[in-house]
């Protein structure tokens, strides 16, 4: 099993999936417990979800599973949310706070799955942003993620539909935030919030340099808006061509917003 898929497009947007994957090594899978083997986190059929919204759109596809090692955390293992309730680089828990190894990684296990899982993903990644940054100038990352509506170990209440995240504002240029927001703002029976609970995770912040011209912007929806939230995991196609029309005309505009330069 390759660590990563890339889907070559020749647009100024590039599609980032590190939560898709669901292959776990049989050596990693003989250490988890019964708990961890069900999988319950993954963002269960993001690709599906956004596979054609934007044609011209790169996709990078991370193929293992955020139990594995989690892509989009710190490689050196810092904390996304110091003092807040979350996990880590390779996860010790569920969303649930529950355990989910019968046996826990070592420092060397860690090391090990980080040289051979995460580091050639975001090689991947990074490779991809680059070549469309030389042909249009720019590059935008959108980070495709999904989660739970309701954990309450991670946050209280109903998270929103749209989650946007830019760190602050720090991650991208303000007419890609603005764009995000006002779309999904404008989407009839959806929810939106701009860097609320999730602010964009180490992926978002990473390729993050507006001043170079790289653009990210993380996406996380609450699963309910496509999807059924309890195993199997059921995708609904009704939900989800709902929230495609918004995720399109949001995917196209900030494809035009590219296309045009002159992002500040």
């Amino acid at each position: 099993m390759t660590p990563v898929e890339v889907k070559r497009g020749n647009g100024p947007i590039v599609l980032g999936m590190p939560h898709t994957g669901t292959h776990v090594p049989a050596p990693v899978w003989d250490r988890l417990n019964d708990r961890g083997r069900a999988l319950a986190d993954t963002d269960w059929n993001i690709h599906q979800l956004y596979d054609g919204v934007l044609g011209d759109a790169t996709v990078v596809r991370a193929t293992f599973h955020r139990y594995v090692i989690d892509a989009n955390r710190d490689p050196e293992g810092h904390s996304l949310y110091p003092g807040q309730n979350t996990t880590g680089l390779v996860p010790l828990t569920d969303f649930d706070g529950h355990g989910i190894w019968a046996t826990p990684p070592d420092a060397a296990e860690i090391a090990a799955r980080r040289a051979a899982w995460h580091a050639p993903y975001h090689a991947a990644l990074e490779a991809e942003l680059a070549r469309v940054r030389y042909l249009h100038g720019v590059a935008v990352l959108y980070d495709c993620h999904s989660i739970r509506s309701r954990i309450p170990f991670l946050f209280e209440g109903t998270l929103p539909d749209f989650n946007i995240g830019t760190n602050g504002g720090t991650t991208c240029a303000p007419e890609i935030a603005a764009t995000a927001e006002a779309v999904c703002r404008g989407a009839e029976g959806y929810s939106t919030v701009v860097d609320g609970r999730f602010k964009g995770g180490w992926t978002t912040r990473h390729y993050g340099r507006p001043d170079a011209d790289w653009h990210a912007i993380q996406m996380e929806l609450a699963q309910c808006t496509y999807m059924h939230e309890a195993p199997p995991w059921t995708y609904e196609p009704a939900r989800a061509e709902a929230v495609r029309a918004p995720l399109g005309e949001l995917l196209a505009r900030l494809d035009e917003l590219a296309r045009a330069g002159g992002l500040s």
